[in-house]
């Protein structure tokens, strides 16, 4: 979560997404830009940890349902 805060462009970069994180990197050289992709970049992540959850859960319910 740090990464995303302090380098958004490259909390992206590391998660595999090269072209958001080239468009984050542009957004984030501005100075007015920087706060939107800090924020981009969190919510992204935050998304991301929730679907991973979300395709656990399923998993283990269908395993539970057989």
């Amino acid at each position: 979560m740090l990464l995303a805060i302090l380098l958004p462009f490259l909390s992206f970069m590391v998660r595999g997404k090269i072209l958001t994180g080239i468009i984050c990197l542009i957004l984030q050289i501005t100075v007015i830009g920087w706060l939107p992709a800090a924020i981009w970049a969190a919510l992204s992540l935050n998304n991301a940890r929730a679907d991973q959850r979300n395709e656990k859960l399923i998993r283990t319910i269908k395993r539970s349902q057989r």
